[in-house]
């Protein structure tokens, strides 16, 4: 085992970084800082120093000893053919009643909701969401309706589903409202923090749309600001900003209602691969990628001032992209490569070297997609921080992350409050360029969900909105119109309809004469 002071990165040392899923590339010196994963018995390095030798300093934290654990077999959702589509989506969505995930369909794209206690095998005709006309490449709940979801598709569209309260017992092909506005495929939904019916898409066309969903209308579109796709779009805590990575190597910070781009940085990682960016709760972005020499990097951004990282780290060199999961709770990150096994987990703080790596959770089998669980869906009772839904080719297995301790009494510092599920504003008001943070619950008790009502879509109707000046003249007069209008069309029609009655009863007749005709020529005949 190396002691303090002992170089790293010599002769046999690179297997060992290998094994453990780091990148050690230094020959007497460390060249930039990198992430050093401990073996069992070692305490974490988190100090890097870019000059001289490697030194081992100990940081306290409560989640040094975060335990990750996979549930047993009968609590996975097993025989669930997951989509195959090529896009970097995480193909799973779930809440505190719902585990959503994108399945692979003919005939157009769907997806599977189940209850998140119906575990075991699924039935290859259970019901299906699946009104749209090409593959579904990504899905979102509503924070503020457990009973809501957005999917976005191949097909152009958005669209929102209103699932009920125990689950499908049919197929879902009606959607509560279609959102049509992008010219190429949607591959982005994302829900606004704290405003209601607010809901955020970005297709292969580089546009974002902001949609309320309340009324079926786009509030904002943002089509200028990308020169190149749209890896991934984020929210800030109170949804005043959005962060985005793009194909062209930027990650740029952007007010929508403004629709300006605040900040904004040039090859924020060098590599080609796809980038991820994320909002955390103090304002920072961070951000996934790759370098030039297609190593895995993770780097913290200040948007007031993006020229250098805050701290950047390389990791290893799979292919795998790297997706971000934020608990803002914890400020802890929890990072799931696509095609990995593992799950590495990291803490942020606003000491050096401010990204500080905790541990990770490995498994044997790649996941193809994962599923991050809201702090209220989580059992307080087990000191349980985190629970993922990993996608397997042919099932998915819910992995459970815990913090252990030997007191029953709840954890206040491991669940301060957490985001509900009240929405702080309405869309209106966000729109008019009001701000608020989450409005926070206590998890003391539990989460215990509540009533969700329905969502209700109201087309505004243009012919509604008439000159204030002669508002009271209007008032007076249009029921009077409407009425004379109304009889006189309801006059038309009854006259209308009798002169078919008249018609029918001629036709009548003249049948009636031509067939005793027909049978008086019969009976010459037959005599």
């Amino acid at each position: 085992m190396y002691g303090p002071g002992s170089q790293l990165g010599k002769s046999g040392n690179n297997s060992w970084a290998e094994e453990h899923g780091c990148s050690i590339a230094c020959q007497g010196s460390v060249t930039s800082a990198r992430l050093h994963a401990p073996s069992i018995g070692e305490r974490p390095l988190t100090h890097m120093p870019r000059k001289g030798t490697m030194r081992r300093v100990v940081r306290q934290s409560k989640f040094r000893h975060v335990f990750g654990q996979a549930v047993k077999n009968d609590q996975c959702y097993d025989d669930i053919r997951v989509s195959r589509v090529t896009w970097d989506s995480s193909f799973c969505a779930v809440n505190p009643r719902f585990v959503a995930i994108i399945i692979e369909a003919s005939g157009g794209g769907a997806f599977l909701v189940l209850p998140l206690h119906k575990t075991g095998r699924i039935d290859k005709s259970y019901p299906t969401v699946c009104g749209h006309t090409g593959p579904v490449l990504d899905i979102d709940w509503c924070p503020h309706n457990d009973q809501v979801i957005a999917s976005g598709s191949e097909d152009c569209t958005v669209m929102v589903w209103q699932i009920p309260e125990n689950g499908l017992t049919l197929s879902l092909t009606e959607p509560v409202v279609i959102l049509e506005g992008h010219s190429k495929r949607v591959g982005i939904v994302a829900w606004h923090p704290t405003a209601r019916n607010v809901l955020l898409s970005a297709g292969c066309d580089n546009a974002i749309i902001i949609w309320n969903v309340g009324t079926g209308e786009a509030l904002l579109n943002l089509d200028d600001m990308h020169s190149d796709m749209i890896y991934n779009v984020s929210w800030n805590r109170n949804g005043s900003l959005i962060c985005t990575a793009s194909k062209d190597k930027k990650v740029r910070v952007i007010d929508p209602r403004k629709q300006e781009i605040v900040a904004e940085k040039e090859k924020a990682h060098e590599g080609a691969r796809p980038m991820r960016a994320i909002f955390l709760a103090d304002g920072n972005v961070f951000t996934t990628g790759f370098s030039r020499m297609s190593e895995r990097q993770l780097a913290l951004w200040n948007p007031k001032n993006m020229q250098e990282p805050i701290a950047l780290h390389e990791m290893d060199t799979s292919n795998g992209v790297l997706l971000p999961f934020y608990d803002p709770d914890t400020s802890i990150i929890y990072l799931c490569g696509k095609g990995d096994s593992s799950i590495r987990y990291f803490e942020i703080t606003d000491e050096s070297p401010y990204v500080h790596y905790l541990n990770t959770f490995s498994s044997k089998e790649p996941q193809r997609g994962m599923g991050y669980m809201p702090k209220r869906g989580l059992d307080v009772n087990k000191c349980e921080i985190a629970r993922f839904f990993k996608l397997h080719e042919r099932k998915c297995e819910p992995i459970i992350m815990t913090v252990p301790r030997k007191s029953d009494l709840f954890q206040d510092d491991l669940y301060p409050d957490t985001a509900g599920p009240e929405a702080a504003l309405e869309a209106e008001e966000w729109f008019e360029g009001k701000n608020a943070d989450p409005i926070l619950i206590s998890l003391k008790h539990g989460y215990i969900p509540g009533k969700n009502r329905d969502l209700k879509v109201v087309k505004k109707n243009i012919l509604d909105s008439k000159p204030t000046a002669n508002k009271k003249c209007d008032l007076i007069s249009v029921p009077k119109k409407t009425t004379d209008a109304a009889s006189v069309q309801n006059e038309a029609k009854l006259d209308e309809i009798l002169k078919e009655i008249k018609s029918i009863k001629d036709t009548i007749c003249n049948q009636d004469e031509r067939i005793s005709k027909l049978e008086q020529q019969m009976a010459k005949i037959a005599a």
